[in-house]
């Protein structure tokens, strides 16, 4: 017997689903670690996926 499937999301392609990256800033912590900064991707606001274009429209 056929299954329902779950609506497919749409991959962001701001970011391609990777929707938060961490940078470093080049200076050393005293363990000696990187310090790191996480950023999340400004088209999807680090959810990774974004609406599809014909729920998105609005108006005429």
């Amino acid at each position: 017997m056929p299954r329902n499937t779950p609506a497919l999301r749409h991959v962001c392609r701001g970011c391609d689903g990777f929707a938060r990256v961490a940078i470093t800033t080049g200076t050393r912590n005293p363990d000696g670690t990187r310090t790191t900064l996480s950023v999340d991707c400004p088209a999807c606001h680090g959810t990774g996926h974004t609406a599809p274009a014909v729920l998105a429209r609005a108006g005429r």
